[in-house]
């Protein structure tokens, strides 16, 4: 929490657990971070909050992006201290899956980049990243595996592990057992104890998906008609 700005622990988002131990204990980064968790459980707010903390538009972009449709972020990264090494770029890119469509617009309109609306979602997603493959510094991703096949995915990975062998830091949240499965990764579980370190194995998503396709009719049987 920032020391001159303390985050009331009483009122939201500061009531969702993870949002709370990151306020109380904060939070040690890799090189890579992957938070995994159900919807609701806080991880678009962690990403979201850091992201504006480190100067992005929340709505996704670079650090200089400036464009906006409708405010509805929380105040999360007002109440967020950053600590970064000597030297650490302070440069960027967030990309945020359900802003997309709008942050495609706010390009166009600058005349930055080739035209992505006129892409497959995946293609979009993947083009973008790689027209900004120039910058290092701190990559955040919000769930970008709603537009990706597997095989996206796998090259999504091998685009991010370019970037970080070039100097670049990940944070990701995600559904996807592929992108948790980045080689190396820190993951953390994100749900109602806060966040917790988990090996891949262990992780719920990982588990529950094993599951299913080892047995779907288990789940799919239980469905309404």
């Amino acid at each position: 929490m920032h020391a001159l700005s303390p985050a009331p622990l009483d009122e939201w988002p500061a009531t969702l657990p993870p949002v709370r131990q990151l306020l109380r204990d904060g939070l040690d980064l890799g090189p890579v971070t992957v938070l995994t968790g159900e919807n609701g459980s806080g991880k678009s707010t962690l990403i979201e909050g850091i992201a504006v903390a480190f100067g992005m538009n929340p709505e996704g972009g670079s650090t200089g992006a400036t464009h906006r449709t409708r405010a509805s972020e929380s105040d999360l990264s007002e109440h967020l201290q950053l600590v970064r090494d000597a030297g650490a770029s302070r440069r960027g890119f967030f990309l945020r899956a359900e802003t997309m469509h709008g942050f495609y617009t706010y390009l166009e309109e600058v005349g930055i980049g080739g035209p992505l609306h006129t892409r497959s979602h995946g293609e979009s997603f993947l083009d973008l990243v790689d027209e900004r493959e120039r910058i290092t510094g701190l990559w955040m991703l919000d769930e970008p595996e709603s537009a990706l096949s597997v095989s996206g995915c796998l090259a999504l990975i091998a685009k991010l592990r370019d970037f970080v062998s070039r100097g670049s830091q990940v944070i990701l949240s995600t559904h996807s057992p592929i992108l948790a499965a980045y080689p190396g990764a820190t993951l953390y579980e994100v749900g109602d104890w806060g966040l917790r370190r988990c090996e891949y194995d262990d992780l719920d998503l990982v588990r529950t998906w094993r599951s299913f396709l080892d047995s779907p009719e288990r789940y799919l049987r239980h469905l309404s008609p």
